[in-house]
């Protein structure tokens, strides 16, 4: 139950801001780190770190309003 909420969130997510949502894919499911992800991106660590904090806020909302 908990895995459809997390993927409902992540599609909601990926409507509203595509990028935020490549950015959890990458680093939950690849499991890059935030360098890695910079590297493959090409964006700085600081703003992925912002974009990654955003994205877990708007997933846990999500979730919550969900159950």
């Amino acid at each position: 139950e908990d895995v459809l909420r997390v993927d409902a969130a992540l599609q909601r997510l990926g409507d509203v801001d595509p990028e935020l949502a490549n950015v959890v894919e990458l680093r939950f499911f690849g499991g890059l780190k935030f360098d890695e992800l910079s590297e493959a991106t090409g964006v700085s660590e600081r703003t992925l770190k912002r974009a990654w904090t955003k994205a877990r806020a708007f997933l846990y909302r999500e979730m919550e309003q969900a159950s």
